[in-house]
């Protein structure tokens, strides 16, 4: 009976035992699916391999290129406009025309102006003759003043009468100044309105080439408030300039007579030359961006360049001869760091949820610049002394690499 109830009990104990958590059951699948997951990966993962990309140092030549770019501009640009008001009488000139210094290239309509022309120069005339009416009474004035004058002296005559002839003289002497003030009023005024005239002949001041031609016959100019653009002419065509934006970070390198190339989009295939003529200090800044004016000159004679062409430039400011060279790769690579440098924690899943640096990512040892030269299938850092580069290669001023070592541009893991 006592047996009985002891298996009873243990029964009912068995019955009120805890059941297991669905979370828990779910993350031991969990936990299952990851490690068989970790071993797949492990097993199909990278054997540990490393391949080196290399390529050998060597001694040659250097030249150092400074980008830039730019617009073609004439080399003298002059910009025509009218000094007058007034209705376009005639344009004598049009695009492309070849024109001479002094050539006529519009007039305006002067029929005011001659009016007003003529009403000047009638005044002038009887200035001119009042001047000479004036002259005439001097004269005579003159001739009464000196015989009074004698006459005083003897005591024939009252001195009240001399007093009288004196006062007509001098008066007289007045009366020609005013008339030649009134004269010279008069030609100033007809001058002025000559100079008029000659403005409503607009010409050009140099020998060049019509670009622009912004009026028409009939058009009316308005010139009170700002002088209106009426025609833009390049003085020669054939000898013109580039003006290219040198970045602050070059201008260091740039020099006045610098040799340079430059390309346009209308001729792909040819390459122009040009040399550096002028470099301007004043800056200009754009979003920021500071670059200082270079000015190029450039040969144009077969005149297959036009103003306002864009231009890519090729600066050459330094050639280098039988120079250690070393390719730019190879002073960007760098071996991954390792778990004792700081670098992946692991590998595998571990190492793929939480990756280490890029493969390419410099140590930061505070050294200087090195390369990493491949010795017995094994890398090795050699410090060197940089100095010019062309974008491709960077020339060694110092170091311990010679030429033909191979220097390290690139890893890739094995499988």
């Amino acid at each position: 009976m006592g047996r009985k109830t002891d298996i009873e009990e243990t029964l009912k104990l068995g019955q009120h035992k805890p059941a297991i958590p669905v979370w828990l059951k779910w993350g031991a699948i969990a936990a299952l699916a990851v490690a068989a997951l970790w071993f797949a990966i492990g097993a199909g993962g990278s054997d540990g391999k490393v391949d080196y990309l290399t390529e050998a140092s060597k001694t040659g030549d250097l030249t150092v290129l400074v980008s830039a770019t730019g617009t073609i501009e004439p080399t003298n640009l002059v910009e025509i406009s009218s000094e007058l008001s007034g209705t376009v009488a005639t344009v004598e000139v049009d695009y492309n025309d070849t024109v001479e210094v002094g050539q006529v290239l519009a007039r305006l309509d002067v029929t005011k102006l001659q009016a007003t022309r003529d009403v000047q120069e009638a005044a002038l005339i009887a200035a001119e003759a009042r001047l000479e009416q004036a002259q005439v009474t001097l004269h005579e004035t003159a001739d009464n003043y000196t015989s009074a004058e004698e006459l005083e002296s003897r005591g024939v005559t009252s001195h009240l009468s001399f007093i009288a002839v004196r006062a007509a003289y001098e008066r007289a002497a007045a009366n020609v100044q005013i008339a030649d003030a009134d004269r010279a009023l008069a030609q100033a005024n007809l001058d002025l309105i000559d100079a008029d005239l000659a403005k409503a002949v607009i010409t050009s001041p140099i020998r060049g080439i019509i670009l622009e031609r912004e009026v028409d016959a009939g058009q009316i100019v308005a010139s009170a408030l700002s002088a209106p653009t009426l025609f833009t002419i390049a003085e020669d065509l054939a000898s013109m300039e580039l003006r290219v934006d040198i970045d602050e970070a070059d201008i260091g390198l740039v020099a006045t007579g610098n040799v340079a190339t430059f390309t346009v989009d209308a001729y792909d295939d040819d390459v122009f030359p040009a040399t550096i003529s002028q470099i301007r200090f004043a800056p200009e800044e754009t979003s920021g961006v500071v670059t200082y004016k270079a000015i190029l000159t450039i040969d144009n004679t077969d005149l297959r360049l036009r103003p306002g062409m864009t231009a890519s430039a090729d600066i050459t400011v330094r050639e280098l001869s039988d120079v250690l060279l070393v390719p730019n790769a190879a002073l960007r690579y760098a071996p991954p760091l390792t778990p004792e440098d700081g670098g992946e924690s692991g590998s595998g899943l571990l190492g793929l949820i939480m990756p280490g640096p890029p493969s390419g990512a410099m140590p930061d040892s505070g050294a200087g610049a090195s390369v990493w030269v491949l010795r017995d299938d094994a890398p090795v850092e050699v410090p060197v002394e940089v100095g010019l580069s062309d974008g491709s290669w960077t020339q060694l001023t110092g170091g311990e690499l010679s030429a033909g070592d191979a220097v390290i541009t690139e890893q890739t893991e094995g499988k």
